[in-house]
Parts: structure tokens; C-alpha cells; sequence
């Protein structure tokens, strides 16, 4: 008799676990890989504009397939008194049941960032289908024609700018913020959010007509938009912001870029580095001092000096300090006197260090912050990753 049961019980699991409960076939989701906010045509509304895959369209190699359009995407916008009100308004002529969990990235225009973005934070944030990995990046224009631009490289234009994010640390120009990175910089006490600056230039040589330089447009990714608390409040230069990079990431790379003399290019990397900063809390005043410490290496010396290779890496280390304490400089400088925001995260260093000092002074930040000393020492070596001991020169 149990053994009777015991079998019924398990029959009954077995048809239970057959299903799977809550199930979306694919060709019923629109798959959005990207999505931009804009001002909507009227005062109080939202413009959302979806970059939708099309799974029949889709292949790994260039060309129409047989049975498609050829597209591989379908960009479409609508508007909204809210985020939601336009989501659910493209459902007046979408055929299929928008889908985000395969959304790289949301594209932000200025002008929806000079007024606050605390609703893009929240209804991303809350969104289920939503990774919190999903970069978030500005645009000085029209985040609909960021989303509508077809880059070369990759069949999806948004798997394309989370790669550019991915590779990014190469160039070491831009954050690379996602919704978890600015929610957490939001909510902080001190830090206030930076994001990514991305626009379409025109790049890409066109193979139909080869003779003319950008005739397509690309995505490209550089330089920083400033946030106070969810308001943006301005940008950070080239300059600006590869010394920001310094504070938020681990730079991984960089190629600094001199003249060799007479035009020559002279070009150096940035291998290893180590960036401390230490915060100090002395009569009463906040300090920081910062030391970068870099090993580089000469990987091309276009000009063909008198002297030995190792005396030119000699004669390139202070100059080369003196590059990088100004870019360090700089954006401490933007950050202090004409943002007044707390970018580089060291009140979360400051507190880190001094816990009970900064209960004290934490409502005080942003007045703080500004005020505060912060020294720059940089230091670097280069080298030279071959066995060269006298620059190239043309055989007589």
C-alpha cells in the first residue's frame, strides 16, 4: 500500500515538473537590445525609442537571408506621460511583447539629463526583466538617432556599443557606468554619478564609395558627463576625463601620444600602474594626497635622434610626469572648482579610513569636498619591451 503511494506521488511530480510555468516562446517576444530617452513632441512627455532584434533577420554573415528583409533591426518610438506610458504605447502597433532582458544599453539625451534622470533610475531599477549590468551613457544629441544607427562590425548595433564598453579599457576615455554602478552612486552619501559620452560620427569608409572618407556613421564613445546627485551638470574633456579614470577604475592601459621632432610620432604605453590615494584628517580640515606611479614603454620612435634609446626614455620621464600630474590635476580641478561634485569617490575613501570622523562630516560633503587639499605625485619608468639599444635608421 505505501509502496502504491509512494508511486502515485511520484507520477504526480513527474507531470508537475513537465511544464515550465510562465514560458515565452521567442517568436512572441521583441527582443530590445537597446532602447534611448528623449523629450517627447509636448511639454510632460517621454520619447522611448526601442532597438528591437529580429530573430528571422539575424545571421552570423553578411547578406539578406532568403526568407527575411534583410534588416536586422526594427527601431521604433513612442510617447508617454512616463517611461511606462510610452513602453506600453508601442504596443499599439508592436506585434510582439517587448522583451528587456537582452537590452545592452540606455542612451540618455542631454536634455532628459539636464533635468534629472531619478525616473530613468527608478523604472530601470524596478524592471524584473531588466540586468543590472545594462550600460547607461549621454548623448549631446538625439538619444533616438544613437539607437537608429547601424554600426559596421556587428549585426546588432547595441551588442556592438557593449562591446565598444567591453574594449574600452584599450583607450581608457570614458566610465564605463552601468545601472548598478549609478544606482550605487545615486543612493551614495558622498559620489556623485558620471556617465559615458556617446554620439555617431562619421567614420567608416563606405566600400561602395571608397574615395570618400566617413561616409557612414559609427558609434563612438569619449569623454564624460557630470551629474549632481540625478541632474547633469556638465562634461569633462578628453583631458579630463582619462585623469577621472584614475579615481573610479584600474586603468588597464593607455597610449600617450608625443612628438619625436619634425612631425615624427613618438608613441608610449602605459603597461602597469599603481594610483593610492590616502585621505588625511588633521585639525579639523580634509587632505588627500595621491601617488600614481607608472611603468611605460617606448613602442615607436618615429624619428631617428643622435642619442642611445635608453638616454631618450631618460630624457622623456620627466615630461612625462609632467603629462600626467596635469591630467590628474585637471580633473581634480573640475571636480572641485567648477562642478563642485564629488566624482572622484574620496569621501568614500575619506570613510573608509575614518569612519567616525566622517559620521560627523558626512551632511557636509558637498561644501567639504571643494575645500579640501589634495597633492598629486607622480612618478614613472620607461622602458623599452625590445632588445634595441640605438633607434632605427636607414642603412647607407
Amino acid at each position: 500500500m505505501m509502496r502504491r503511494r509512494l508511486v502515485l506521488i511520484l507520477l504526480l511530480f513527474s507531470v508537475l515538473l513537465t511544464g515550465c510555468f510562465g514560458a515565452r516562446e521567442i517568436d512572441q517576444l521583441a527582443l530590445v537590445t537597446a532602447v534611448g530617452i528623449d523629450k517627447g513632441s509636448k511639454d510632460g512627455l517621454i520619447k522611448v525609442t526601442t532597438q528591437i532584434a529580429r530573430p528571422g533577420d539575424v545571421r552570423g554573415q553578411t547578406g539578406s537571408p532568403a526568407a527575411g528583409t534583410g534588416e536586422p533591426i526594427w527601431t521604433a518610438s513612442a510617447e508617454g506621460e512616463s517611461i511606462f506610458a510610452a513602453i506600453r504605447n508601442l504596443a499599439r502597433y508592436s506585434s510582439r511583447r517587448i522583451f528587456w532582458a537582452h537590452n545592452q544599453v540606455i542612451i540618455i539625451s542631454e536634455d532628459v539629463a539636464r533635468d534629472g534622470i531619478t525616473d530613468v533610475i527608478d523604472f530601470f531599477s524596478r524592471n524584473h526583466e531588466l540586468r543590472m549590468r545594462t550600460w547607461v551613457v549621454v548623448t549631446p544629441g538625439k538619444a533616438w538617432e544613437v539607437v537608429a544607427t547601424k554600426t559596421g562590425l556587428e549585426i546588432i548595433p547595441g551588442v556592438s556599443i557593449d562591446k565598444v564598453f567591453r574594449y574600452s579599457d584599450i583607450v581608457s576615455e570614458a566610465p564605463r557606468t552601468d545601472m548598478r554602478t549609478l544606482s550605487a552612486a545615486f543612493l551614495s552619501e558622498s559620489t556623485h554619478p558620471v556617465l559615458a559620452k556617446i554620439q555617431a560620427r562619421s567614420r567608416q569608409i563606405s566600400a561602395d564609395r571608397n574615395s570618400e572618407f566617413g561616409t557612414n556613421p559609427q558609434i563612438e564613445m569619449a569623454g564624460t558627463a557630470v551629474f549632481k546627485r540625478d541632474k547633469m551638470v556638465g562634461w569633462l574633456n578628453l583631458e579630463q576625463s582619462r585623469g577621472l579614470l584614475w579615481f573610479i577604475h584600474k586603468v588597464q592601459s593607455r597610449v600617450i601620444a608625443l612628438d619625436c621632432g619634425g612631425g615624427k610620432p613618438l608613441s608610449l604605453e602605459i603597461k602597469n600602474n599603481s594610483f593610492q590615494v590616502t585621505p588625511l584628517y588633521q585639525n579639523s580640515k580634509v587632505s588627500f594626497q595621491i601617488k600614481l606611479h607608472a611603468e611605460i614603454d617606448l613602442v615607436e620612435l618615429g624619428c631617428s635622434p643622435d642619442q642611445s634609446q635608453i638616454e631618450i626614455m631618460q630624457q622623456l620621464e620627466p615630461h612625462t610626469v609632467e603629462l600626467l600630474t596635469h591630467e590628474v590635476q585637471s580633473v581634480i580641478e573640475a571636480a572641485q572648482k567648477t562642478y563642485g561634485v564629488d566624482i572622484l569617490e574620496l569621501g568614500k575613501v575619506f570613510q573608509n579610513r575614518y569612519p567616525s570622523e566622517w559620521q560627523m562630516i558626512k551632511k557636509d560633503w558637498d561644501q567639504v569636498f571643494p575645500e579640501a587639499e589634495v597633492s598629486v605625485k607622480v612618478d614613472v619608468h620607461i622602458g623599452s619591451p625590445v632588445l634595441l639599444s640605438k633607434p632605427m635608421r636607414p642603412g647607407k
